[in-house]
């Protein structure tokens, strides 16, 4: 079966992101626009994923675990998990490797957490806006001690790719899949990069208002819906 997904959508926690994308409108606008899965991969911190995930529990909506670091070379990785608490144990690292530098609101925006109806139970300190002390060979290490799977951010975007930031993708890490953003065409994207035709593909919609989370468009085979499957989905072999 296919299932619509996006596996790129950052909550109030992520200061760049709008206020109102809280755990039960970002799930509730998820099901208006008919997906089956989403994931919630705020910058640098897992501190709004559980609330996420039980509100979309609680809507019949499959939400998985994830975050979005930036790497000290500047390249932004997705990192999906199958349980949270291997998200948050991972997540704990990169907030701990961050600066010590404190938001700025009025500059960059809150950095809200929430519970699963959607109070505000308190803020990060830290701007989350930055790089950790983390190599991208390091973060691929890391995601795959902790169960976890790693993907390349928007690697067709200009700025904090792994094609932008490093030139290539380097030889020596397992790369399953590729995230390609969805207001780029897949066969532009390729013909620039062919070597994309190389690692299987996800197109998000790296949402941070309501309004820019993917309609029901993008989709995964999977034989039902669940992590592992997902999972299995992504690793399978395109070669």
């Amino acid at each position: 079966m296919k299932f619509a997904v996006d596996l790129h959508i950052h909550t109030a926690l992520s200061p760049c992101g709008d206020n109102d994308m809280t755990p039960n409108n970002i799930v509730n606008m998820a099901l208006l626009k008919g997906l089956d899965l989403i994931a919630v991969t705020d910058h640098n911190s897992c501190a709004n994923v559980e609330a996420v995930m039980d509100a979309g529990r609680n809507k019949g909506l499959m939400v998985i675990p994830g975050i979005e670091v930036q790497s000290k070379e500047e390249v932004h990785l997705i990192c999906l998990f199958k349980k949270i608490e291997q998200a948050l144990e991972f997540g704990e690292l990169i907030y701990s490797s961050l600066s010590d530098i404190p938001n700025n609101e009025e500059l960059f925006g809150s950095q809200l957490i929430m519970d699963a109806m959607d109070n505000i139970t308190g803020k990060l300190k830290k701007l989350l806006l930055t790089s950790s002390t983390y190599s991208v060979n390091e973060i691929f290490e890391l995601s795959n001690k902790f169960g976890g799977m790693c993907i390349p951010a928007h690697v067709d975007r200009p700025g904090y790719s792994i094609i932008s930031n490093l030139g290539f993708i380097p030889p020596n890490i397992k790369v399953d899949a590729v995230e390609i953003s969805k207001n780029s065409k897949l066969e532009a994207v390729i013909e620039k990069m062919p070597f994309i035709k190389c690692y299987n593909h996800i197109i998000s919609s790296d949402a941070h208002y309501l309004w820019d989370i993917s309609e029901r468009e993008y989709f995964i085979e999977m034989e039902y819906i669940s992590a592992s499957r997902l999972f299995e989905a992504l690793q399978a072999s395109t070669k």
